[in-house]
């Protein structure tokens, strides 16, 4: 029987799908509009995607900070005192036994274990702990490989100045050579606050040092250290501290004790302090510059007796500030970065921090009031 003409076989096939049917694709104006709107929607999109990524890094970065915070709760709880700000042979006068390493300016010393290394049992980090020899010093053959150690959890994920352990230098920025070798320690973007005055270099040799005795006046007085930092240090953390939480007399949800420093601006670690280290900007201003090893892993707020601008005007840098010290907080968060109360809350601090709020926040014992409005 013959094809019929309703048979789809005899239909011709220019005919079966319409005129469209000839058509092989797009034209190049139809192909660049396509593109063209696209890319309309990528940069639509980019900057959204970016916020949700920083504010997921945000959110981590609280976290670990409140992490330290509890755990350093844990360690007054064991201890009946926070964690020093790092441990060093006690000297009165720059003298000591010869495994004891002082340094003859800063009179650092061994062993050096700082505040982050003595709380890591509660940072789920117990193999670490158990691994370090912590009645040898930080720069021990035998503590090499567990101090050159990367722990996430003392990491900001907004941070880009590396996460890798990294090279203490000397103060002319050479490698610092123990023995034979460089030391390389696990890095950190955290810090702890050793409060409004600083104690680095002048807490060795010189036997007496210039300390605020009114932030608001800008009065100061001269008090005798013989090396002992708590005769400067007005916040939680300093050499060889014993902190306990009734210490704190402005309140504990008064008083900061951690915040962030990124890598960006200056290497820190969670290991210590090593003498005759220097901490070194990554970047210069018109303020800042290398600075004695305690920075490795403290900061304070300022004003610091003998610190002041190029004005002459004592200097007060919260988070950010563009002094840039090695020895303030520093964040790559925008327009701030976090810190950790006493109390073990955490709050995200503007850059744009009232100045004299910052430092009645970095005392512990000052007994200011604090105006939360201007935070």
């Amino acid at each position: 029987m013959g094809l019929t003409s309703c048979d789809p076989a005899a239909i011709d096939p220019g005919q079966r799908f319409g005129p469209a049917a000839g058509r092989r694709g797009f034209t190049l104006i139809e192909l660049l509009v396509v593109i063209a709107i696209i890319g309309i929607l990528v940069g639509l999109l980019l900057p959204a995607v970016q916020a949700a990524r920083e504010a997921a890094r945000r959110t981590q970065c609280s976290n670990r900070i409140k992490q330290i915070s509890l755990a350093s709760h844990n360690y007054h709880t064991a201890f009946k005192q926070f964690a020093p700000g790092y441990v060093s042979y006690r000297t009165r006068n720059g003298a000591g036994p010869g495994y004891a390493q002082i340094d003859p300016v800063t009179w650092d010393a061994a062993p050096g274990w700082g505040w982050a290394s003595a709380i890591l049992p509660y940072m789920e980090a117990q193999p670490l702990f158990e691994q370090i020899r912590f009645d040898q010093s930080i720069w021990s053959d035998q503590n090499a490989d567990a101090v050159a150690t990367t722990l996430p959890s003392y990491l900001c994920p907004s941070s880009t100045g590396g996460d890798g352990p990294f090279t203490v230098r000397d103060e002319n920025g050479a490698e610092l050579m123990i023995g034979n070798r460089a030391l390389r320690l696990g890095r950190s973007h955290y810090v702890a606050s050793h409060g409004q005055e600083s104690c680095w270099g002048e807490c060795g040799s010189a036997a007496t040092g210039e300390v605020f005795t009114d932030i608001y006046r800008g009065t100061t007085k001269i008090v005798s250290i013989d090396g002992d930092a708590s005769q400067v240090a007005d916040g939680p953390f300093f050499r060889n501290s014993n902190t306990r939480a009734r210490d704190c007399l402005d309140g504990l949800s008064n008083t900061i004790f951690f915040g962030e420093h990124s890598s960006f601006l200056s290497e820190k670690t969670w290991v210590g302090v090593v003498p005759g280290a220097f901490t070194f900007p990554r970047f210069t201003s018109p303020e800042n510059g290398p600075d004695a090893a305690a920075t490795l892993t403290l900061v304070h707020a300022g004003p610091s007796g003998g610190e002041l601008d190029i004005t002459g005007t004592p200097i007060i840098h919260p988070i950010n500030f563009p002094t840039y010290h090695v020895g303030q907080m520093y964040s790559q968060h925008s327009g701030g970065g976090y810190v950790g109360f006493g109390d073990g809350s955490v709050r995200f601090v503007t850059e744009f921090i009232d100045l004299m709020v910052w430092a009645e926040l970095s005392s512990m014992a000052e007994h200011e009031t604090i105006d939360w409005e201007k935070l």
